[in-house]
């Protein structure tokens, strides 16, 4: 049988998080997920989309981003994100053949999927739910004895307890020797983003300030990045495609 993906969108851009921040990135957003983290801004890619087959989602890519040009004429950069991409079981020869093609392949993903299943070329930017997301309790702990030197942890951190429930489990599990470890500070929500399917923020939390959050990780010493979503502050915060 042809393999497909139910696919939401495939666009250029920058990448806007991570320790690749700031390069051009071809991004293929795939629809679906399991989780409805409180701070959600994709809740669009929830449903919809279109299936694509494998060979087709390659062409588009190679069409918009010239991935088959010479060394040094073709963008590298490839990230496979959600919704949730590991839902869907052919996102990963889609990965496959990306690497195979000599491309730098990262995806987003929750740490509520088995990592240790993905081609080890592939780089995950693996999401480790917050207690203030509401999904925390999903969260796989074995993924954590997964994790390459190439992969990278990030926390989403809008609250106070967020801060004190990262720092516990960035020292307890020593992440930042594993991989680059990332704190990453919830964007509000535009008022027409916030889904009533999403999770509420529990009950007893504080939120915390970007300030607070980059001032706390310097009074703490953390071995941590700290990062904002750049392409929010390029274009509107809701906007797709970018």
């Amino acid at each position: 049988m042809t393999e497909s993906l139910l696919v939401h969108e495939i666009y250029l851009s920058i990448q806007g998080e991570s320790t690749f921040a700031g390069l051009p990135c071809a991004f293929v957003r795939l629809t679906g997920c399991d989780l409805r983290c409180s701070y959600c801004d994709t809740v669009y890619a929830f449903k919809g989309g279109k299936p694509m087959r494998i060979d087709d989602i390659v062409r588009e890519l190679e069409n918009r981003c010239d991935f088959l040009g010479e060394p040094g004429n073709k963008l590298p950069l490839v990230e496979i994100t959600g919704g949730e991409p590991m839902l869907q079981k052919n996102v990963h020869p889609l990965m496959r053949r990306l690497c195979d093609a000599g491309l730098t392949v990262l995806i987003e993903t929750s740490g509520a999927h088995n990592i240790s299943v993905s081609d080890p070329r592939v780089r995950h930017i693996m999401d480790l739910k917050c207690p203030s997301s509401g999904e925390s309790d999903r969260m796989l702990p074995e993924n954590i004895a997964h994790l390459k030197s190439t992969d990278e942890v990030k926390f989403v951190i809008g609250t106070e307890e967020d801060y004190g429930w990262a720092k516990g489990l960035l020292a307890t599990h020593r992440l930042a020797e594993r991989c680059p470890v990332l704190f990453s500070w919830v964007a509000p929500l535009e008022v027409h983003q916030r889904d009533e399917s999403l999770k509420p923020v529990p009950d007893g939390h504080t939120p915390i300030s970007r300030r607070d959050l980059v001032e706390r990780i310097t009074r703490d010493r953390l071995p941590v990045r700290f990062q904002l979503q750049m392409h929010k502050f390029i274009w509107p915060p809701d906007e797709k495609g970018v």
